[in-house]
């Protein structure tokens, strides 16, 4: 497994080149989505990933994700991607639409999710498009598990891995359903199936 947490700074070695392609995704929650996402069977010899659980919302997510790309840039071992995921949940509206300027002025990728992660969950199971809170996509899946659904679970990955093509469809149909892209009020909408389709390139 080439996939790795960062913690305060980047390990680095100054001058050294790596030839591998690499990857940063910054996370907004500390367990939920760097789990699922450490669980890629990418290939070691060809991509590293490193993720950071930021623990920021928003627009603080991608200022995180941009002062860990530029030290990656100085340090003489840049990223080919940069990747930010966050939820719409209940932040402010300023500071999520800001995330999105920000990425775009600096080159860095975003997989949001209105109302929360979960919804990319449940899409492995079922098309919703009804915006639904947080607490309801935890019953529907202690309900599409057959099992309480734990949120930090480190294992979601593989119970979800079977369904993964149908959740890709299902969540590219949401955002087709509506006519301009504008994720504070496309509820419910998900952009992580195009980071999932970026790290199984690299399988």
């Amino acid at each position: 497994m080439s996939t790795k947490f960062l913690s305060q700074n980047l390990r680095r070695n100054v001058g050294v080149r790596n030839k591998r392609d690499k990857i940063l995704i910054v996370c907004e929650g500390k367990k939920t989505e760097p789990n699922y996402f450490a669980k890629f069977p990418v290939k070691k010899e060809i991509v590293e990933v490193d993720i950071d659980d930021a623990a920021y919302i928003t627009d603080t997510c991608v200022e995180r994700a941009i002062a860990l790309k530029e030290e990656a840039e100085r340090n003489k071992t840049p990223y080919n991607q940069v990747w930010c995921v966050f939820d719409r949940d209940s932040h402010p509206l300023q500071g999520f639409n800001r995330a999105f300027q920000l990425a775009d002025n600096n080159k860095i990728r975003i997989a949001y999710s209105n109302e929360a992660f979960e919804l990319w969950y449940v899409l492995h199971y079922d098309y919703h498009v009804t915006g639904s809170t947080r607490d309801w996509y935890k019953e529907k899946l202690n309900s599409l598990l057959d099992e309480e659904y734990r949120k930090n679970s480190q294992d979601m990955y593989d119970k979800l891995k079977s369904k993964q093509e149908r959740a890709i469809k299902h969540a590219e149909k949401l955002l087709n359903r509506y006519p301009q892209f504008s994720p504070h009020q496309n509820n419910p909408s998900t952009t992580v199936h195009k980071l999932v389709q970026e790290l199984n390139k690299y399988k």
